[in-house]
């Protein structure tokens, strides 16, 4: 790599702007010398430095030197562009020095007055001519010193426009030009006006320069602007002004030449004049048109290029990576809005700059040896980076490739740097998830194995080889039941796939006949724990298995403990409640069922008490509660009710007495419903103690309940003041059928009791409506009754007892 000038490598505009610029400043300061060697041969009496060709063309006066000298500097100064505030105090002063000279000359030609300044400097002893004075200049060049004055004021002060300084700068131009056609074709008229001394040739071609030099001092804007574009125009522009420049003086000499020579007189002159003009101008046309048309091609492909460039930025602006484009010098060339939001830098900040200038410091040594050891491999590198930028640390995914010419060779670095900060969390994000999860599965209790949907295994838990003696790894790729029993696999996989098979699989525990097979050829029973996770496109499924050959001999321990205990309590609470008699003369049925929980006794009882030879007393009744504690209070009591029944006391006052010894005990609540039926009469009298009512099916009538006020429960009746109990007489005719039951059979969580009560005497209607009241048809009655009510009846949690009592004919 080679070092570069200050202006190479900017636009074509700007290095033309830079050039002019230079050229102005260089006409200025050469007006500039021409006025300081004026000075210089006033001051030491040197005729070629006052006038180039002495008596023929005329000096140039002190004042017009010294005017010179400082409007050079002033043009100088403003030409180099913007400068201190104490250089542009110069420009300013020098410029208002000159024009003062100028303005100072003309008042005195117009006045007609003599101010005595002209002498100021030297003393010229020159002949007075007729409308001059000695050492006062001509009054062109006083003209041309006030618009070259007027014009470096205008450019020195930016907030003008620029032609207010271009077109005064033409002017003077125009001034020193017409001096110089008047001494090349010897035109005196032009030299001077009237009797008024002459311009100095070499001030004409000083004010040629002040006049370049104003016209060029903002070369970037204004008429001048428009010659030094780099569109068509500018071209066109300069190839026009240089041919109006050149053509006509080189033609009207070459015209006036040939007619002092006598080659052809003034009318034929003035024809080969403007032959010669229409055919340099047209040649300067179809010139201009050749450069013209190629100017157009390029621009044509310019704007194609222009075209291109902004598809490519805005394909730029909208990628959401961060893209750029550098020169091998690491200058940038193109970035786009994702690149300028991440360095909190504006396009014009960053376009034209080094990556030094615009990069964090931290990062200016990692992209250049990024795009050196790029450049070198010569192909694509794409790498994984954390950058620390401005909007925060980024992890990016960096692309770098290199933009070859034609020949192959590499121009220019493109880098895309993607950003991937979220991914790269959600990667670590993952990654720790994944450590948790084989944390916690090796922190799992049990055997853990994870099957796809086929029953694959993916993944098992070191507590895998305990259990079932194979190591985890060993395990993976191999089938779910190659860990059962041969002869039991078949019924595995079906209990699986029946699981998998379910709309919406929840998670479940079996046990129930699972085994599990150990590496030895061992058979162990096993609780399985499954539930189903889908993940992407397929289902895992999760097997916690858990080896319960201690809880199965638990359980057989303890089952067989149950039974034995409930079968001691049965034994118990049928020696307590006896087997009631069977009366010929009064048939009857019964059915009991204990309760399925504790260990299946409760407080129900009913006994028939024969009491003489026509009377025969029923007693049911329910202690609230279950258990031994229940079953032993019902002992006492149908003893005391079997008792008290002996001595022939009427219903009432047996649930009185009944009352009296429930009352002795403590926290005890008992309903209890007493009935004699006298066969004699005809007639059954009954008292209930908060009992369900007992059903009567009359032999020609429908089942029904029987009215009887219904008193508190026993054991409560001193609670709510003593109240007696009533009892109440009811014909009963041959042939009826009375049922007594307690609260089990009817009872049931969200069912009306009374509808259940209904239930029961229809059943009793349908089932022996018309048939005999003999022991067997009451039998089947009661079997009926029980599988209507109770039809799950392994289920019931309540003693249920039901009696049945036939009157024969």
């Amino acid at each position: 790599m080679t070092d570069r000038g200050p202006a190479e490598g900017l636009p074509f505009h700007e290095r033309a702007v830079t050039g002019v610029g230079l050229v102005a400043q260089g006409a200025a300061l050469v007006a500039a010398l021409f006025g300081a060697a004026g000075l210089f041969g006033w001051l030491f009496g040197i005729d070629v430095l006052r006038s180039v060709l002495p008596g023929v063309a005329g000096s140039m006066k002190p004042n017009t030197a010294l005017a010179l000298l400082a409007l050079g500097l002033s043009l100088a100064i403003t030409a180099r562009g913007p400068v201190t505030r104490r250089m542009t105090v110069v420009a300013r002063t020098t410029a208002v020095l000159a024009a003062l000279i100028g303005v100072l000359t003309l008042v005195e030609y117009i006045t007609r007055a003599d101010l005595g300044f002209d002498q100021f400097l030297f003393h010229d002893g020159t002949v007075r001519v007729a409308a001059g004075a000695p050492g006062r200049m001509a009054p062109n060049t006083a003209a041309a010193l006030v618009l070259g004055s007027v014009a470096s004021l205008c450019a020195s002060t930016f907030r003008l426009p620029a032609w207010t300084s271009q077109i005064p700068g033409l002017a003077v131009l125009a001034l020193g030009m017409l001096r110089l056609y008047g001494f090349a074709y010897e035109v005196p008229e032009l030299e001077h006006f009237g009797d008024y001394t002459a311009m100095a040739l070499h001030t004409a071609l000083a004010l040629v320069l002040v006049g370049t030099a104003a016209f060029l001092a903002r070369p970037d804007e204004g008429p001048a602007g428009l010659l030094m574009n780099a569109g068509t125009t500018g071209a066109l522009g300069r190839r026009l002004f240089t041919t109006t420049l050149i053509a006509p003086l080189l033609l009207g000499w070459g015209v006036l030449t040939g007619e002092d020579t006598g080659l052809y007189e003034a009318r034929l002159g003035t024809a080969l004049l403007v032959c010669g003009h229409v055919i340099v101008f047209t040649a300067v046309i179809f010139t201009t048109l050749n450069v013209g048309r190629r100017i157009e091609v390029a621009h044509a492909r310019a704007e194609s290029q222009v075209r291109q460039n902004e598809l490519l930025q805005a394909f730029m602006d909208h990628t959401p990576a961060a893209m750029f484009i550098k020169d091998l010098d690491g200058r940038f060339l193109a970035v786009n809005t994702r690149f300028e939001e991440s360095l909190g830098r504006s396009r014009e900040q960053v376009l034209g700059r080094l990556d030094r200038d615009v990069l964090p410091p931290d990062m200016v040594r990692q992209a250049r040896d990024a795009d050196l050891d790029m450049l070198a491999r010569g192909t694509p590198v794409q790498r994984h980076e954390h950058l620390r930028l401005p909007v925060g640390p980024q992890d990016v995914l960096a692309t770098l490739f290199p933009l070859n010419d034609p020949s192959g060779a590499p121009y220019a670095v493109c880098g895309v740097f993607t950003d991937i900060t979220e991914r790269v969390a959600a990667q670590r994000e993952v990654q720790q998830a994944n450590r948790r999860f084989h944390a916690l599965l090796e922190s799992a209790p049990d055997a853990t194995l994870i099957t796809d949907g086929d029953g694959t295994i993916v993944m098992a838990n070191a507590q895998v080889e305990q259990l079932f003696g194979h190591a985890p790894a060993g395990l993976v790729g191999t089938t779910v039941d190659q860990l059962v029993p041969g002869s039991r696999r078949p019924r595995h996989s079906a209990l699986l796939r029946r699981y998998l098979r379910l709309p919406d699989p929840q998670p479940t525990v079996v046990d129930k006949d699972l085994y599990g097979l150990h590496s030895d050829g061992g058979e162990f029973p096993v609780e399985v724990s499954v539930s189903t996770l889908q993940a992407e496109q397929e289902t895992l499924v999760f097997l916690t298995v858990r080896d319960i050959t201690e809880r199965k001999k638990a359980e057989a321990e303890r089952a067989e403990r149950y039974e034995q205990q409930r079968r001691i309590a049965y034994t118990l609470q049928h020696s307590l409640m006896g087997e009631p008699p069977r009366l010929p003369y009064l048939p009857s049925a019964h059915r009991y069922l204990a309760s399925v929980q504790d260990p299946g006794v409760g407080g129900d009882w009913f006994d028939i008490i024969p009491l003489d030879k026509d009377r025969t007393g029923i007693v049911i009744g329910d202690v609230m509660g279950r258990g031994l504690d229940a079953a032993a209070v019902m002992g006492q009591l149908r003893a005391a009710a079997h008792a008290l029944a002996r001595t022939g006391v009427p219903p009432g006052r047996l649930m009185t007495g009944l009352d009296a010894f429930v009352s002795d005990l403590a926290d005890q609540l008992v309903t209890c419903c007493y009935l004699v039926i006298d066969q004699g009469t005809r007639e059954v009298t009954l008292c209930s103690a908060g009992h369900p009512p007992v059903i009567a099916l009359d032999p020609d009538g429908s089942a029904r309940r029987l009215p009887a006020p219904v008193s508190v429960p026993l054991g409560v009746n001193d609670a709510c003041g003593g109240e007696p109990y009533e009892q109440t007489t009811h014909p009963l005719p041959p042939g009826s059928t009375l049922a007594l039951y307690t609260d089990g059979l009817v009872e049931r969580p969200g069912t009306d009791i009374d509808a259940q009560i209904d239930a029961l005497a229809h059943t009793l209607d349908v089932t022996l409506k018309g048939a005999p009241a003999d022991p067997e048809h009451l039998d089947h009655a009661a079997a009926r009754l029980v599988s209507t009510l109770m039809p799950d009846a392994a289920a019931h949690d309540d003693d249920v007892t039901l009696l049945l009592i036939g009157v024969p004919e």
